[in-house]
């Protein structure tokens, strides 16, 4: 479980840095073009979930999002219970890297009431949804712990 949390810590702490100086130095909207063919940052406040989904609701509705994001890292800390256990390295990376990713943009939610987002990977005129290293964490974590189950082999009885 000690792993678990310095992972998930260090994943905020580079988040949260990315963050600060994606506010600091790029201006909402305009990209700052890294490749022209399919990397720019690109400085987005996104007040609702994963991809922009409920991003257009009032904001006086924004609690339900936040209340959801709670909601996940409490489903995420009973799928940890379960999964820590048997799940070895690779499961203690995945969950590590999906709890730091979850708490840092839950703190976006907190102090901006949006996530900070900056990453804005394009190919023509079509566009990922913006993305950051908490969302990159969340995904690759999401990913790892795919693997870990398709490895298990299921039980066999006798």
């Amino acid at each position: 479980m000690t792993l678990v949390l310095i992972l998930a810590a260090l994943v905020v702490v580079l988040d949260q840095i990315t963050k600060s100086v994606a506010l600091a130095h790029l201006i909402p909207g305009h990209p700052l073009v890294l490749t022209e063919t399919w990397l720019s940052l690109t400085l987005v406040m996104n007040p609702g979930l994963a991809f922009g989904l409920l991003g257009t609701i009032a904001p006086a509705w924004r609690w339900v999002v936040a209340a959801l994001s709670i909601v996940a890292l409490l489903v995420l800390a009973r799928v940890a219970l379960r999964v820590l256990p048997t799940g070895g390295v690779l499961g203690v990376v995945a969950v590590g890297l999906i709890f730091g990713g979850a708490v840092g943009n839950l703190i976006d939610r907190a102090r901006f009431g949006a996530v900070v987002d900056f990453v804005d990977v394009h190919w023509r005129s079509w566009h990922w949804p913006a993305f950051n290293v908490a969302d990159s964490a969340i995904s690759v974590g999401v990913a790892l712990l795919a693997l870990r189950l398709l490895r298990e082999r299921p039980v066999q009885s006798q």
